[in-house]
């Protein structure tokens, strides 16, 4: 039979379609596209310890290099265990395509240790998922996955690759088609708009995706200004650039009963690329909708679209300015003394450097960091978009190797980083350039917080032990050395600004144990 390997078309077809990293954990039915890295240079292959970094560190990449990147996982338990940072890859709108091993269409009638129903697992995060049939069709396959990938909207493409034909002869690469089309605004929604906001004092702007951008972002601040309406951003940005000569953009709490404060007396809600706000979770006795009764909602882009036009059009009908740049707001000073949440703010505003790319995942412990850092030099802030924990490193992974010449934060809650620890494993051997601050309050604060709000009281002994991380400490440092990243444990403001302005000098990763206190 002529033709190439199945696995080496795989790879070629990936590489023509801009797609140039492949983040993997694969076993047995993957070996023969591991094996094809050596055909196909054109690809890296970046290796993690465990699936749930691989899936996070593609969504880290595609946020930032903005294009499509792939994850090679096993069989469906592998897809299972990479499937929360699939989930926030899905919320976050970015271009992924996941490719999964199966068994050779042969064997899977025998039921063995590792059949299970792969597309039913893929559902819960994949719009689209194709099983290669054939050896003649799996170029094309994997061409409409980047497509697929690579929207409008940007989603996860899931690809079944049975074992046998990868390994199998008469497989072609294929080229990619041009993809979806981002549809025009309609200039009856942009009137529809523009009418709302002209009606002034009690009208709002809400902000997501693309529109976070720097230039979205302008234009954003000037109609914002232009029609006398606040701005707002969804909670969990996929990618917000702030920092000076940017603009200012309130984002929405997390906390419901906050975020309902902050839309209280609405009458106009113009949404641009972002979903009408809703509580995370339900509460009793307290509203899902977080825009107040009689709210009416306008939605001008849908989430996962590109803003620009929509933007400039409403720009254009409101006769916006354009948009100059304010007075930034003040670096902080450095604190002294005894190590604080307030002391570490401060002192990631006072040091982050120009183009750093922050990953945050602080959580309770970072409720001050947006104004500690919103004086700091122009930079990228990545959020945990699908609230499911865990993300922070892998995405910090993801992120370094999309920009190898940027710095990455890491900042990081110690009950999430447990999630994805082996994230420092792949930072050492890659040598990517990473700093990890790691919170450690001993505890899953955000868990304590929500034992309250649910209506739980302080909860007693037994379930407080339930959302404690002490007895036995955990010792972070000896963790960290141990997967091959220096770190360093800090007890002092001091302390902390010191080993902060060395890593951030010293090219290579690095991690620093903060002990702080819990906010709950």
């Amino acid at each position: 039979m002529s033709g190439m390997l199945g696995a080496e078309a795989v790879l070629r077809t990936l590489v023509a379609g801009g797609v140039d990293t492949c983040f993997m954990n694969p076993g047995t039915s993957e070996m023969r596209l591991v094996a094809a890295l050596d055909e196909v240079r054109d690809i890296r292959g970046v290796l993690a310890l465990f699936e749930g970094v691989a899936t996070g560190a593609a969504d880290g990449y595609a946020r930032m290099a903005g294009r499509a990147a792939a994850v090679l996982l096993h069989l469906g338990p592998g897809l299972g265990n990479g499937l929360a940072n699939l989930h926030n890859a899905r919320k976050a709108f970015s271009p992924v395509v996941a490719v999964v091993g199966d068994h050779a269409t042969y064997h899977k009638q025998y039921d063995t240790q590792l059949e299970s129903d792969i597309e039913t697992v893929a559902q819960n995060v994949s719009p689209w998922i194709t099983r290669v049939e054939r050896s003649d069709s799996i170029g094309r396959a994997v061409a409409e996955a980047v497509t697929a990938a690579s929207g409008p909207p940007g989603q996860v493409a899931t690809l079944i690759v049975p074992a046998d034909l990868s390994w199998s002869e008469g497989a072609e690469a294929s080229g990619t088609s041009g993809g979806a089309v981002n549809p025009a605004p309609e200039q009856a929604t942009i009137r529809a708009a523009a009418a709302a906001l002209r009606r002034g004092g009690a009208s709002a702007i809400l902000i997501g995706g693309a529109a976070c951008r720097a230039d979205e972002l302008r234009l954003a601040e000037s109609i914002a200004l232009c029609a006398g309406a606040a701005l707002f951003c969804e909670t969990f940005p996929a990618r917000l650039q702030r920092g000076a000569g940017m603009p200012s953009v309130t984002r929405l709490a997390y906390l419901g009963e906050v975020a309902a404060t902050q839309l209280e007396g609405l009458r106009d809600l113009v949404l641009i690329g972002a979903k009408a706000p809703a509580s995370f979770f339900a509460y009793p006795d307290k509203p899902s909708l977080l825009a107040p009764d009689g709210c009416q909602l306008h939605p001008l882009v849908k989430p996962g679209f590109p803003a620009r036009d929509a933007l400039e059009a409403l720009a254009g009908e409101l006769g916006a300015p354009k948009w100059k740049a304010g007075e930034d707001p003040p670096r902080p000073v450095l604190r002294h003394g005894e190590l604080s949440l307030a002391a570490l703010s401060a002192a990631i505003g006072a040091l982050l450097p120009e183009g750093a790319i922050v990953s945050d995942e602080s959580n309770t412990s970072g409720l001050g960091l947006g104004g500690a850092t919103a004086g700091a030099p122009p930079h990228d802030w990545l959020t945990l978009t699908g609230g499911a924990i865990g993300q922070g490193l892998p995405v910090a992974c993801g992120a370094a190797i999309a920009c190898p010449g940027r710095k990455v934060v890491a900042l990081q809650a110690d009950g999430s980083a447990l999630y994805t620890f082996q994230a420092l494993w792949t930072m050492a051997r890659e040598e990517l350039d990473v700093v990890v601050v790691l919170y450690n309050n001993r505890s899953y604060g955000i868990l304590n917080m929500e034992l309250q709000r649910t209506g739980a009281s302080a909860g007693g002994t037994r379930a407080r032990r339930m959302l404690d991380l002490s007895d036995p400490d955990l010792d972070f440092v000896a963790l960290s050395a141990g997967l091959g990243v220096p770190a360093q444990r800090v007890a002092t403001s001091e302390e902390f600004a010191a080993a902060f302005a060395r890593a951030l000098s010293t090219p290579g990763p690095a991690l620093i144990e903060a002990v702080v206190p819990s906010l709950v």
